[in-house]
């Protein structure tokens, strides 16, 4: 029998809702901290601007932590997020997928339990995922957003 194509989260999205009793693992909390952590001081060390932690625990079937930084220029974002893997890597997090890191202004990074978006000004401004995902989302008691 051949494989349906797509990655396994095309194929996770394609399926729709999470059934109960078919929840996604999720990383004990002290690991998710650390990783979290990692990412934060990584984007602090290339000099990310506007680092923004979103709690989605509850709210989203994908991630449990969604972090949004600014770059300046494509180059600076892609530099991020190479590091940003790198580091992930270094402490042991397996499968890390990267998109848009070839010169985009928004590079978007799936660390499992966290992911990550870094925008230039604008893209970010546009899309506005820190309103999307805020306190307002569904009109429920939103995640928790964290400046650093």
């Amino acid at each position: 029998m051949a494989k349906a194509p797509g990655t396994p989260r095309k194929k996770a999205a394609a399926a729709g809702p999470v059934k109960e009793g078919k929840k996604r693992p999720h990383a004990p909390a002290d690991e998710l901290e650390k990783y979290l952590g990692i990412i934060t001081e990584s984007i602090d060390d290339d000099k990310g601007e506007d680092i923004v932690v979103i709690d989605l625990t509850g709210r989203a079937s994908f991630a449990d932590r969604m972090v949004i930084a600014t770059g300046v220029a494509d180059r600076q974002i892609a530099a991020m997020a190479q590091h940003i893997e790198r580091k992930l890597k270094d402490v042991g997090l397996k499968r890390i997928l990267v998109e848009g890191a070839n010169g985009s202004d928004w590079v978007l990074i799936d660390a499992g339990d966290i992911v990550i978006h870094l925008f230039k000004a604008e893209a970010r401004a546009l899309y506005g995922l820190e309103q999307m995902w805020g306190t307002d989302f569904d009109g429920a008691d939103g995640g928790e957003i964290t400046s650093l």
